[in-house]
């Protein structure tokens, strides 16, 4: 390790700081300015807004279908009435092409957000992204990485990308098996970077939405066999713990960044 390391950016000396985001949701203003005073921004993922749980007049969703109409999935799904808010959907859908009314939407927000990202960037996806997309959007200067490694200031970064399947259906949901093959592609990293934490309690479980999300078996085996110094995830907006050890590991929630507008550093 080069000189000394803080993790909150206060006045250590450092040569390199990194600035990591994750769960953007739309908020290209804050995006834009993520970067400030870092060397590198890391972003985890889940670029697309589809429904602010929040405020539902916000994403895609009431765009297309109006305010009333999110408030009513919102309230099927948060009640986990999984089914019901399948068949809302359908009602909804009906007669309307939904694939290209989607990614007609998500590219208006790529465009956007994809201009907004600092160079460089370090990229991976979130579990509502669509990879197909990206090469589209990414700009010189922004690297997107899954199931790989990069050094960044003299340190491995390990990126995965995506999310484990769920009764939420979203588009980059894959099966544990091939979740778990990019995690071991990985091989030992300082930083493990995922859009989806370790399966821990602590870290798996909102307390507004009251729900377990799903979290990474693999994830949590790497990080007990290969120990890297910081295990660095989003995807849970607001978790029981935000911070946690795990071994050698600090294992940290770098927040929803669509609701607070700051990234977290790291530097050393």
């Amino acid at each position: 390790m080069r000189g000394s390391e803080s993790v909150d950016g206060g006045s250590a000396a450092r040569s390199t700081r990194i600035h990591v985001v994750s769960d953007v949701h739309g908020n290209t203003e804050a995006l834009a300015r993520a970067g400030e005073g870092a060397d590198a921004l890391v972003c985890l993922g889940d670029l697309v807004l589809f429904l602010d749980y929040a405020d539902h007049s916000r994403g895609i969703f009431p765009d297309l279908f109006g305010v009333e109409n999110a408030d009513r999935i919102v309230a099927l799904r948060t009640a986990r009435r999984y089914d019901e808010a399948r068949a809302f959907g359908r009602e909804l859908w009906a007669g309307r092409d939904r694939n290209a009314e989607i990614l007609g939407a998500v590219r208006r927000q790529y465009a956007e957000l994809f201009a907004a990202f600092p160079s460089p960037t370090y990229a991976t996806y979130g579990n509502v992204d669509v990879p197909d997309l990206w090469p589209e959007y990414a700009r010189p200067g922004t690297t997107v990485l899954d199931g790989e490694r990069v050094e960044i200031g003299g340190r491995v970064f390990g990126f995965v990308g995506g999310g484990l399947k769920t009764p939420m259906n979203t588009p980059y949901e894959i099966s544990d098996e091939e979740y778990a093959a990019k995690v071991e592609a990985l091989g030992e990293v300082d930083v493990l970077c995922s859009h989806i934490p370790p399966d821990v309690p602590e870290l798996t479980y909102d307390t507004v939405a009251r729900r377990f999300e799903r979290g990474s078996r693999a994830l949590l085996e790497a990080i007990r066999s290969t120990r890297p110094r910081y295990a660095l995830f989003g995807h849970v907006h607001q978790p029981l713990v935000r911070r946690m050890r795990i071994g050698a590991t600090e294992c940290v929630n770098v927040g929803h960044f669509a609701s607070t507008g700051t990234p977290w550093a790291l530097s050393w």
